[in-house]
């Protein structure tokens, strides 16, 4: 048996400034703040109120020019948690975008894959490597990393949208790249060129979500128009009766996510109804298109109408229930957690959940 050795207190001391000095860290004295039981994500639930956002996006049109240097006219969800990064998770960039009328933001490209989900307006058009993709209320419009594209306002009125990218993502992997087009606006080939041969596409739209199928490349199809995926959690609901129906949207080629490292998704929940609690590794954002509720996250409460966005954090129970009819748009960081094998979810029962608000 090895006898131990009582160490001298300045013995010791002096060894951990010569490792400091050394730009080194001692294992033993850190084990407990890197392999966590769980995830321990600096990102808390938040939600932001549509009636705070809304106004202050509108007031930045009058105020705010769209010009080649600013780029977009873009406020940036800003977590709590993060120490004032412009971040609504670890993983995941979201905002509410403004165009005015008549207003065209300069065509750029970059590494960090980027969504738009519309929250209202009408005459918006966001072109995608030529391809003029016609934006409303509800869709669902995709810019695939390191592809140009820029946003023209050819209506009267305001367009608003929710912004989602994996800007912290590709940050935390040291790869982002940035680069302006040459000229304001790309040339346009075409307009929703990528719904001629994909918009009638079976695996567009994919029940529940994705499980097995990963893609390196991005989905073909652009634009997921409301109309479609309205009729499709329409035709789930019937048949299913259930208190949450999803849909994710998927590549038609290959059944994966929408992008590689973006999952996007559409939550349909039926009023008077409560889901049971569910966590997940990874990071999800919220924006409410249509309805009100409330959702329990890691034992918070939050009362949410459309407009709203609030961001549930890795491993968080989340659980929901809406007063009237309502449909949640959802951006999350799934794919890469699928791909690197590192995916869990958990569904609790009413013993199990941290608040058991929604049930007596």
């Amino acid at each position: 048996m090895t006898e131990e050795r009582a160490v001298p207190v300045d013995e010791l001391e002096a060894l951990y400034k010569e490792i400091a000095a050394a730009e080194l860290r001692p294992l033993w004295t850190i084990t407990e703040q890197l392999l966590t039981p769980t995830p321990r994500p600096k990102a808390v639930p938040w939600l932001w109120p549509a009636a705070v956002m809304r106004p202050l996006a509108e007031r930045s049109i009058g105020l705010v020019p769209v010009e080649r240097g600013g780029e977009r006219r873009v406020l940036s969800l800003v977590n709590p948690g993060l120490g004032g990064q412009p971040y609504a998770a670890g993983t995941l960039w979201g905002a509410i975008q403004a165009l005015g009328p008549h207003e065209s933001a300069p065509a750029h490209r970059h590494t960090p894959g980027a969504i738009r989900f519309v929250l209202e307006g009408e005459g918006v058009w966001t072109t995608v490597d030529g391809d003029a993709c016609e934006m409303r209320p509800g869709d669902l419009i995709l810019t695939p990393a390191w592809n140009w594209h820029d946003h023209t306002n050819t209506g009267d009125g305001p367009m608003f949208w929710f912004d989602g990218l994996d800007l912290p993502m590709i940050e935390a992997l040291d790869g982002v790249f940035f680069e302006p087009h040459p000229e304001l606006r790309q040339p346009v080939a075409g307009r929703n060129v990528s719904e001629g041969g994909y918009a009638a596409a079976e695996g567009r739209l994919t029940h529940g979500q994705v499980a097995e199928s990963l893609d390196p490349a991005p989905s073909p199809l652009l634009v997921y128009r409301w109309t479609d995926t309205d009729a499709e959690l329409g035709r789930l609901a019937e048949r299913t009766g259930d208190a949450m129906v999803s849909v994710e949207f998927t590549n038609p080629r290959s059944g994966a996510s929408a992008l590689p490292t973006l999952a996007c998704a559409m939550h349909r929940l039926a009023p008077d109804h409560s889901t049971l609690p569910v966590r997940r590794s990874g990071n999800s954002i919220y924006v409410v298109h249509r309805g009100t509720g409330t959702s329990v996250i890691a034992g918070q409460r939050f009362e949410w109408e459309p407009g709203d966005m609030f961001v549930v954090p890795s491993w968080a129970p989340v659980e929901h229930r809406a007063e009237t009819p309502a449909d949640l748009f959802t951006l999350s960081d799934s794919p890469v957690l699928r791909a690197l094998g590192i995916h869990r979810e958990q569904t609790l029962d009413s013993a199990q959940t941290v608040t058991g608000m929604f049930r007596p």
